[in-house]
C-alpha cells in the first residue's frame, strides 16, 4: 500500500482527508493523520481502516524522520513557517512534499536539489494560492492559444459568511484564522495599473478599494493584497499593462476596519503595560487623543468624525470596544486584544455556514476588438465542518496527491501550480466535486 502522510489535522484539512479516506480503498493507501492534538486526528479518522491516527510533535526530529521515511508522499498543513523542517526530511529521503502555502524563500533554496532527488514539492495547491493560479491560467494559455493579446488581469478572492448566516452589522465573521485577518495587508501593497506601478502604504489601504459584482451575489469590495508584482513573472505576463490582486469583503466592512488600522489597534510589534488588567474600553482609550473632559464615546465619535446615533457608531458598541470587560492577556499586543474582542462577537456560531468567492476579469485584444471576460466562482459551506474553505483549501491537494501517485503529475523540483499538467486534471475534478467557475463575456 501506498503511505500518505497527512501533518496538521486543523480545519483546512478536514475535505482533504476525508477524500484521501474515501478514495484511499480504491487506490489501496494507508493514511497517517499526524497532529498535535491526538483527538482532532481521531476524529478526522472517523474509524476509517486506512487511517492511522498519531500524535506528532513536529520539532520531535526522531519522530518526523521516522514517519517522512516511511511515507511515499507527505502533505504540510502546518503553519508556513514549519514547512521547510518537513522539505528538509523530505530531501533527506527523497519525498514528494505538498502544501497550500506560498512558496517561501526557504523551500524555494531546495529546488535544484529536488530536482536532482527526482521529487515534487508542490506548493500553492489550495484556495488562494492554487485555484486562483490553476482558473487563471486556463483562461490566460486559452486566450494565448487564439492570439488574444491580454492587456489587464484582476484577480479578487475572499473567505466570507454565507447569506443565510449573515446577520451582524459588521455583515463578517471569521471563517479562517483570526489572527490573520487582523494582521492581513500589513506593510505596502503594489500593483500594476495601465504600465503604472501604484503602492499603497497600511494607513490608506482600507480606504483604497474597488467595488464589485459577482454572479449572483451582488456587490463587494476589494482591497489590495500586498505584492500584486510578482505575479507578472509567474504568469508570463511580462507585457500587461495592468495586474491587481485584492480581497474581498462586503460592502461597508473596509470603511469600518480602516479605523482599527488609523488608531494603531492591529500592531503586533510591541506590548501594551499591565494589559490583563485593562477593560476593553480602557484599552480603546489608550489609542484615542487625550481629553479628560469627554467619555471614551465622545472621543471616539470626535476622532471619526461621527455621531453616536449612526450605524457606524453602532457597529463598534455592537462588537463591545465600550465594554468594561478585562482583556485577561498577559504582556498582550494591541493586535492580540483586538483579536480576542473580534473573536468573541464575530466566529462562527454552531449553526452557520461560510462561503468562498472568487473573480478573475480578463481584458483583451481580439479580432481588432477590446473583450472582457470575467471568470467568478461561488462555493457555499454546508456546515461548520463541511466549510467552503476547507473544500476549496483542501479538495485541491488532495487531488493533486492522488494525481503525484498515479503519476499524472510528473513534474519535479519545487513548482506551483501554472502548468497544464498540475491545473487541467487538477481543475477537471474539482469541477466533478462542484467547484467551478462560471465565465461571463462582460
Amino acid at each position: 500500500m501506498k503511505q500518505i502522510l497527512v501533518i496538521g489535522a486543523g480545519r483546512s484539512a478536514v475535505t482533504l482527508i476525508d477524500y484521501l479516506l474515501k478514495e484511499s480503498h480504491l487506490n489501496l493507501w494507508k493514511v497517517t493523520i499526524a497532529d498535535y492534538n491526538l483527538n482532532l486526528a481521531e476524529n478526522l479518522a472517523s474509524n476509517n481502516s486506512n487511517a492511522r491516527p498519531i500524535f506528532f510533535n513536529v520539532n520531535d526530529e526522531q519522530q518526523r524522520e521516522n514517519e517522512i521515511r516511511n511515507s511515499d508522499i507527505v502533505v504540510s498543513m502546518l503553519p508556513s513557517n514549519m514547512h521547510y523542517l518537513v522539505a528538509k526530511d523530505c530531501l533527506k529521503f527523497k519525498k514528494n512534499l505538498v502544501t497550500a502555502s506560498y512558496v517561501s524563500d526557504q523551500i524555494k533554496a531546495y529546488d535544484e536539489l529536488a530536482r536532482k532527488n527526482n521529487i515534487i514539492f508542490l506548493n500553492e495547491i489550495g484556495l488562494d494560492p492554487g485555484i486562483d493560479h490553476m482558473s487563471a491560467m486556463k483562461v490566460i494559455d486559452e486566450l494565448r492559444l487564439k492570439k488574444a493579446k491580454l492587456l489587464s488581469f484582476k484577480s479578487y478572492c475572499g473567505g466570507l459568511i454565507h447569506p443565510e448566516s449573515d446577520n451582524n452589522p459588521w455583515n463578517y465573521k471569521f471563517t479562517w484564522n483570526p489572527r490573520n485577518v487582523i494582521l492581513a495587508g500589513q506593510g505596502t501593497s503594489k500593483y500594476l495599473e495601465s504600465n503604472e506601478i501604484r503602492k499603497i502604504n497600511y494607513d490608506s489601504l482600507f480606504e483604497d478599494i474597488e467595488t464589485i459584482d459577482v454572479l449572483s451575489q451582488g456587490s463587494f469590495e476589494a482591497y489590495a493584497n500586498r505584492d500584486s508584482l510578482s505575479y507578472i513573472k509567474s504568469y508570463g505576463l511580462n507585457d500587461i499593462e495592468t495586474i491587481y490582486r485584492g480581497t474581498l469583503r462586503k460592502v461597508g466592512f473596509c470603511r469600518s476596519w480602516s479605523v482599527f488600522v488609523k488608531l494603531g489597534l492591529t500592531k503586533d510589534n510591541y506590548s501594551i503595560k499591565n494589559s490583563e488588567d485593562l477593560s476593553f474600553r480602557d484599552y480603546l482609550s489608550l489609542f484615542l487623543p487625550e481629553n479628560n473632559s469627554l467619555t471614551v464615546e465622545e472621543r471616539f465619535c470626535d476622532f471619526l468624525l461621527i455621531d453616536e446615533s449612526s450605524n457606524e457608531f453602532y457597529k463598534f458598541k455592537w462588537l463591545g470596544l465600550f465594554s468594561d470587560r478585562k482583556c485577561e492577556i498577559i504582556n498582550a499586543s494591541p493586535a492580540q486584544i483586538l483579536q480576542k474582542i473580534t473573536e468573541e462577537k464575530l466566529s462562527l456560531d454552531d449553526n452557520d455556514k461560510d462561503m468562498v468567492v472568487m473573480q478573475h476579469q480578463f481584458e483583451y485584444f481580439y479580432e481588432n476588438k477590446k473583450q472582457k471576460l470575467n471568470s467568478s466562482l461561488v462555493v457555499f459551506g454546508d456546515d461548520q465542518r463541511n466549510t467552503a474553505m476547507a473544500k476549496t483549501v483542501g479538495l485541491p491537494v488532495a487531488i493533486a496527491v492522488k494525481l503525484i501517485l498515479n503519476n499524472t503529475i510528473t513534474l519535479k523540483g519545487v513548482q506551483i501550480p501554472t502548468s497544464k499538467e498540475i491545473y487541467q486534471p487538477v481543475l477537471n475534478e474539482l469541477e466533478k466535486n462542484g467547484i467551478n467557475f462560471i465565465d461571463e463575456l462582460v
